[in-house]
């Protein structure tokens, strides 16, 4: 995929009114966020203090506006501030002077206050390093340890309460209005789960597709239109290319209609999930939402034996002994297709599926999970759920010939299918992958077969239950 090309000039990009807050979070740990900030400008040079962003925004991907157009404004200098006050930056900006330290002692079993005086000879603060012991010395003696609760007389002339920008703006004329701020920030990040539900037999099942949101940010964001963006968004390490024309695009979003809990569309190259309501995302919090739910969806339970699993064409290979093993597991699969038809389509963002059925007595048992990719609508979703307990599968070469100066090989194989199950006939997929050579032609076969690529074949074998069946085929080699 293509870079995000970084757009210079955005004024021609079409913005949204945004009253309430908004976000765009994307699955890989940032987002971008949409606020107002009231402003009161003269005409000319105006300071600005803003101090409603997240902890951990973006400073560069700063763009602020008037989303009515009736001021043009532009940021002569930008001064970021993330060290908010604490009280071992506020010991450092008191290095040099004494303060007073709040001692609680116990006297004649009654807790009393004592006030002791302390100069701060060194805070042990450090800016973005590991902090030092402080230093204090108290009655002409020094000690690793403050002597008590620090008092200090003020917050100093260079502290914030909170990370804050402070503008130097330049505006055409004066007025008093919201102005729109959009900027990309780290702290957010959100998955897609699903949870599949079988009833004790049949091929019937329910979906059920959940959304989770993590805020990290350091800031709440109250009664929040909230977007996701599903896909592969191409981004440079340190979040520098969404400040570009993907970023600017998801701010531009207008609202969603409120019909479902969420909506899904289509967007550029991805997909987009839009919260329907307006949602409050504290800091520090997980939120869940519903966002599909399908009942009776098919979903047919696969049984697949590879008896050479993981054994490849890597070009000619006269080694008779390569593709025996002793793997007589039989793997269970899941599939379903993403479609209207079949109670879906809706394009599902990658995430965990779990896999529940239920027992003879209606209770719900975790039958096994893993993960799907991104999948679109009329797309086919198969997923490996284990192995089967009663389901066996045992795969021998019972004949091997090889002549070189004529250029061919001849092998063959036998595979044996058991169904230990008491009641339940089941389809056994036999796969074979044909490793030895590109050109190749089968000779003799038990059984019709699939070809599913140039390199591999499959066999489909009902076996009835507590019955063996066996498979049996040869494939000559030519070049």
């Amino acid at each position: 995929m293509k870079p995000i090309p970084t757009l210079l000039a955005f004024s021609t990009i079409a913005w949204s009114v945004c009253a309430e807050p908004a976000l765009t979070i994307y699955n890989q740990n940032f987002a971008v966020v949409r606020d107002t900030v009231p402003l009161v400008l003269e005409a000319g040079v105006n300071k600005v203090r803003f101090a409603g962003a997240t902890a951990q925004v973006e400073p560069d991907s700063v763009i602020l506006r008037d989303p009515a157009e009736k001021h043009s404004l532009q940021i002569l200098e930008q001064n970021y501030r993330n060290d908010p006050v604490s009280e071992p930056l506020l010991l450092s900006l008191f290095e040099g002077k004494s303060i007073d330290f709040e001692k609680l002692r116990m006297k004649d079993n009654t807790e009393t206050r004592e006030l002791i005086s302390g100069k701060i000879v060194r805070s042990g603060y450090v800016p973005g390093g590991e902090a030092q012991q402080p230093i204090i010395e108290v009655n002409g003696k020094l000690q690793f340890s403050l002597p008590g609760q620090p008092l200090f007389p003020d917050l100093g002339d260079d502290t914030v309460l909170k990370p804050a920008f402070n503008w130097v703006l330049q505006s055409d004329s004066a007025g008093k209005f919201d102005a729109e701020i959009g900027y990309v920030t780290g702290g957010f990040e959100w998955s897609a789960s699903y949870n599949l539900v079988s009833g004790e037999k049949g091929d019937l099942a329910d979906l059920v597709g959940w959304i989770t949101m993590k805020n990290n940010s350091g800031k709440t964001f109250n009664n929040a239109k909230i977007q996701l963006m599903a896909g592969d968004v191409n981004k440079i390490q340190e979040f520098r290319a969404v400040n570009g024309f993907a970023a600017r695009r998801a701010m531009s979003l207008g609202a969603a209609e409120p019909a479902p809990a969420v909506i899904e569309k289509a967007f550029d190259e991805f997909h987009l999930y839009s919260i329907a309501r307006l949602t409050t995302l504290h800091d520090q919090e997980t939120k869940q939402v519903e966002f599909t739910h399908a009942d009776k969806m098919y979903a047919p339970t696969i049984y697949a034996y590879d008896g050479a699993e993981g054994y490849r064409f890597y070009g000619l290979n006269y080694d008779q002994g390569y593709g025996q093993t002793e793997n007589k597991k039989v793997v269970v699969q899941r599939e379903f297709v993403n479609a209207e038809t079949n109670q879906l389509g809706i394009a599902l963002p990658a995430g965990k599926l779990r896999f529940y059925r239920r027992d003879a007595d209606g209770q719900l048992q975790f039958v096994g999970e893993n993960t799907i990719d991104h999948t679109p609508r009329n797309e086919t979703v198969r997923v490996t759920t284990g192995n089967a307990f009663d389901l066996v599968g045992e795969r021998k070469q019972t004949n091997f010939r090889v002549d070189t100066a004529d250029k061919w090989i001849d092998e063959s194989f036998e595979i044996k299918l058991r169904n230990r199950k008491k009641a339940t006939p089941v389809e056994f997929r036999v796969v074979e992958h044909l490793y030895r050579w590109s050109n190749w032609e089968i000779t003799k076969k038990s059984d019709d077969f699939t070809k599913k690529d140039s390199q591999t074949i499959e066999f489909r074998i009902p076996v009835k239950p507590d019955e063996e069946r066996t498979v049996t085929y040869t494939v000559h080699y030519s070049w």
